[in-house]
């Protein structure tokens, strides 16, 4: 059985995105596909703000400054868990 995304989704696939989640995590990497419960994301950052001094956002306009810096492959996200998803491309760095 396949699952289609969301049309709002759709465009993001193969797109660098930053995925907060309800969560201290922050995942930064390409939205590969989107599922009924799961977001797969590749070359990810998995970054926990609850071990460091960094906010979310402040941890993502550096990721748009200095690059992603990924230290997972591939990676599984609840959806259930998702707060919000943006293209790298559109923080807005100030």
């Amino acid at each position: 059985m396949s699952y289609n995304p969301p049309g709002d989704l759709e465009p993001l696939i193969g797109v660098q995105v930053v995925v907060d989640t309800d969560s201290s995590y922050v995942y930064i990497g390409v939205l590969e596909s989107v599922g009924a419960d799961y977001l797969a994301l590749s070359g990810v950052d998995v970054h926990d703000t609850g071990d460091s001094k960094s906010t979310k956002e402040h941890y993502a306009h550096e990721a748009k400054k200095l690059g992603n810096r990924s230290n997972r492959s591939l990676t599984y996200v609840r959806v259930a868990r998702v707060v919000s998803i943006s293209k790298l491309d559109d923080i807005v760095v100030f």
